[in-house]
């Protein structure tokens, strides 16, 4: 199968972290990825929209974290020992995000991803920018840019102020 794609101009590829949410795979660009921890503890922080967990302490650095079942609908469930926070840049600014087990790096054919089908596709479409289809599975692209609106990253901007205050609180 590999061979079909040969011809491919490399611009014409795109390179993607694939994740597992409720048992779909979802994707999204691996230059939008900072980087890829394990579950940790997340600090919450009072009045906050649902899908927000909290923030972490990422190397010092305050990041906001989402739950992505939340923010799109799925049913939520507990993390395991494959839940992982993936820190993507949205916004202008660094989100976590959670999803349930990190599943590959994947280099896929322009040719290969179709505009976003609402019979495919489980989660609200306005956050998806297209489905990519790998041999007998379905990676739903997501959009980075549109999982939050402006508001909601302002909320997001204000959950990481937050965070920082109650840092520094804790340090001094």
């Amino acid at each position: 199968m590999a061979n079909e794609f040969r011809d491919v101009a490399a611009d014409q590829w795109e390179q993607l972290v694939v994740f597992d949410l409720a048992h779909e795979f979802y994707g999204v660009d691996i230059g939008a990825v900072s980087t890829i921890i394990r579950m940790q503890e997340i600090t919450r922080i009072p009045r906050t929209p649902q899908f927000v967990e909290g923030v972490i302490n990422l190397r010092g650095t305050i990041i906001p974290v989402i739950d992505l079942r939340k923010r799109f609908g799925l049913q939520v469930s507990e993390p395991t020992k494959s839940s992982r926070i993936v820190v993507v840049e949205a916004g202008g600014q660094n989100i976590g995000m959670v999803v349930d087990a990190v599943a590959e790096t994947l280099r896929l054919p322009a040719d290969a991803i179709e505009p976003p089908s609402p019979v495919v596709v489980n989660v609200n479409s306005a956050y998806v920018r297209g489905v990519g289809k790998q041999d007998n599975r379905l990676v739903i692209l997501i959009d980075l840019e549109k999982v939050l609106t402006e508001k909601e990253l302002d909320t997001v901007s204000k959950v990481e102020r937050r965070g920082q205050k109650e840092q520094e609180a804790k340090a001094a």
